[in-house]
């Protein structure tokens, strides 16, 4: 009964501490290992990594030539184009700041299989394929952020085919527009540069200058959307929603 008592005494004794060579000191607030900066490891040239910048219409790479390198756009815009045997070119993708391409490389790919080719003023960091992939091992923040890239980019590929697949010219023109203009990143209307021409909408969703001309022009007749012969830009209007909702 004794040594039960002492036991339990014990228990709540003051001097029941943990031994200074176990207890976990909190982190020094200047350690010695700097912390990992995203945004800074892509907003900057370092060992290899550069920045680049190009003219509107230039080329980024070709298709075909050597796929050695990962690219991140700062601000512009880069479309991705493809040709076939016969000599048809397609728009595959228009990126814009914030998008990773090239990162082909990454899973063995040895050449372009598309054309990237600056729409705006764009500058673009690039990277090379080894530097990029010690970088993602090494650096966690850096392998999340590409990894959520990859992903969204996957969902969109998919939500593409889906619309290719059951929607009508009409909401697949509205949808794109609206992807274009940043629909849900930002609460006022986006400004679209005119370099995204009927043609390359047509392209994008598989049909012909025409049927887009008309429903651009319809588009603009109800009011969502605003452009003409003076206007530098093209507006999107988050009122043209309603075509991709409607049943």
């Amino acid at each position: 009964m004794l040594l039960l008592e002492r036991c339990e005494m014990g228990r709540f004794s003051s001097s029941r501490r943990v031994p200074v060579s176990l207890r976990r000191s909190p982190k020094k607030a200047n350690s010695r290992t700097p912390v990992f900066d995203v945004q800074l490891y892509l907003a900057s040239a370092g060992p290899g990594r550069k920045l680049e910048k190009f003219r509107r219409e230039e080329t980024v790479f070709a298709q075909g030539d050597p796929a050695t390198n990962v690219m991140y756009i700062q601000e512009g815009a880069v479309n991705l184009t493809v040709v076939n045997e016969i000599g048809r070119e397609a728009v595959v993708a228009i990126l814009g700041p914030g998008d990773f391409f090239g990162e082909g490389c990454l899973a063995g790919q040895s050449i372009c299989t598309a054309t990237a080719r600056a729409t705006t003023p764009t500058t673009v960091l690039v990277t090379e394929k080894d530097e990029m992939i010690r970088a993602l091992h090494e650096e966690y923040a850096l392998s999340d952020r590409f990894i959520a890239y990859l992903l969204k980019r996957n969902k969109r590929v998919e939500e593409d085919l889906i619309d290719h697949l059951f929607n009508s010219i009409e909401k697949r023109l509205a949808r794109t527009l609206l992807l274009l203009a940043g629909y849900g990143k930002q609460n006022k209307p986006e400004k679209i540069v005119p370099t995204v021409s009927q043609e390359m909408l047509a392209e994008m969703i598989g049909t012909t200058r025409t049927r887009v001309n008309l429903f651009m022009n319809k588009f603009r007749k109800l009011g969502f959307i605003e452009y003409g012969s003076r206007r530098r830009v093209l507006q999107i209007n988050k009122s043209l929603l309603s075509v991709v909702l409607r049943g």
